[in-house]
């Protein structure tokens, strides 16, 4: 049975994927934080359903390293079993691409919009969208 949404449920559990996608957990440890049909909007593509996430997720898994996403805004419209969730996340990490001397530091404020349900375990993402990427000073491109 779905569990509740409440604003103290949507913080706690986007701090806790955030947490997930910075220590590359197994992508089977990742799965039950989104719904089957999971839409992921990011800048260079869609990605739907679990399979389509989990194509996302050995992409950045294996792109980049060190990384660290700070959540500085969670703000969530409950609606029943769903909410729109507003979320502020400043990324930074690190990429090396072969045959480069050094790895290059990466730095962005994402600004993006959740759609949460209401999972038996918890909250899950239903779509997930990457409104903008704002790099910060001496960010190298993505």
């Amino acid at each position: 049975m779905p569990q509740q949404l409440t604003e103290d449920a949507i913080r706690t559990f986007a701090t806790s994927w955030y947490v997930a996608l910075d220590e590359h957990i197994p992508i089977a440890e990742v799965l039950p934080y989104i719904t089957e049909d999971m839409e992921l909007k990011v800048p260079e593509d869609t990605f739907v359903g679990h399979e389509g996430f989990g194509r996302w997720y050995d992409a950045v898994t294996h792109r980049f390293f060190d990384e660290v996403h700070t959540v500085t805004k969670v703000e969530p419209v409950i609606e029943g079993d769903r909410a729109i969730v507003q979320v502020l996340v400043n990324w930074q990490a690190k990429i090396w691409d072969p045959p480069a001397a050094k790895s290059q530091w990466l730095g962005f404020d994402a600004d993006q919009t959740w759609t949460v349900v209401a999972g038996d375990t918890g909250p899950q993402i239903k779509t997930y969208v990457v409104n903008a990427l704002n790099p910060m000073p001496g960010s190298a491109d993505l």
